[in-house]
């Protein structure tokens, strides 16, 4: 392995654990009895302009390649990846617990397995298949084992519903910016993508609520800058790097530590417990989702 491998492997790991953060950053903010919208607007608004800096310094790849349609599409993919998958995630925060959101988002390789499939008409493989089947039933396992010890089961059906949509959105995006990415380059579309993904945050947040975001408590805006650094613009672009230097096979094994690292946070800062059966299910997702990750890659 290169002398650099080891660095890298750090910088994946971190990026990994900083990204499995970002629930356990909202469920502490909630405690303020700060609604979604807000919330994720400030988390947007303190990323914004280093999201903008590096916009401007970091130009496309083929420019020259580069037309009208491209940047609609870049604001299309902003809209569903980011917009979308956030405030659909931010909303089913509100009704489940940050380990249960967690495992849900980790399914959203099988989404996207099944959207190339509708799409592209590439069928998985008969592996691919099984493993989705699997994850599905690990999913079902954790989740059944919620229904039984939540004290309302309304909340964990709508919570999980929202969270799965937000899975679904943020599969769409990946897979709708794959052919745009070589274009762009990865870090600037990024930037273009979360830049567009924010102007839509504030006019909801315009359209919607109370023009006042200077009344919460000062751990409020401590949280959502947290939010908004530690598992928003740093992670983002480590992935980047960890992707480009390790490739995308071996990230998604590094991958598989992102539930393990929320359900560790989540039950140190929110004391949040699993049960063993759901310890089990969670397991069973995991390890069905490397499965797909690696046959696909």
């Amino acid at each position: 392995m290169k002398a650099y491998s080891g660095w890298i492997l750090i910088i994946a790991i971190v990026a990994i654990i900083f990204f499995s953060a970002k629930a356990v950053f909202v469920k502490m903010a909630y405690i303020y009895d700060i609604e979604p919208i807000p919330l994720l607007l400030l988390r947007m608004a303190f990323a914004l302009p280093v999201y903008v800096v590096v916009a401007f310094a970091k130009k496309p790849n083929h420019p020259k390649e580069i037309v009208l349609k491209d940047y609609l599409w870049v604001v299309v993919l902003g809209f569903i990846g980011y917009y979308l998958a956030s405030l659909t995630d931010f909303l089913g925060l509100e009704f489940i617990k940050a380990s249960l959101e967690r495992i849900i988002l980790f399914v959203y390789p099988t989404l996207v397995i099944f959207i190339t499939w509708i799409s592209f008409g590439k069928r998985p493989s008969k592996w691919q298949i099984i493993a989705i089947l699997v994850s599905y039933a690990g999913i079902f396992i954790t989740f059944s084992a919620e229904l039984r010890i939540s004290g309302s089961k309304d909340d964990v059906w709508i919570g999980g519903l929202l969270v799965f949509l937000s899975a679904l959105c943020y599969a769409s995006y990946l897979v709708g910016s794959g052919w745009l990415i070589p274009k762009f380059g990865s870090v600037a579309f990024t930037s273009y993508a979360m830049i567009v993904s924010t102007f839509c945050v504030f006019v909801h947040f315009g359209l919607t609520q109370p023009l006042d975001l200077f009344s919460y408590p000062v751990e409020v805006y401590g949280l959502a800058f947290g939010m908004a650094m530690i598992s928003t613009v740093i992670p983002s672009y480590l992935v980047s790097v960890s992707i480009k230097r390790l490739g995308a096979s071996t990230f998604s094994i590094l991958g598989s530590l992102g539930p393990i690292a929320t359900i560790g946070l989540a039950n140190i800062f929110l004391d949040e417990r699993l049960t063993i059966l759901q310890m089990f299910g969670a397991l069973i997702v995991i390890i069905a989702v490397l499965i797909v990750t690696r046959n696909k890659n």
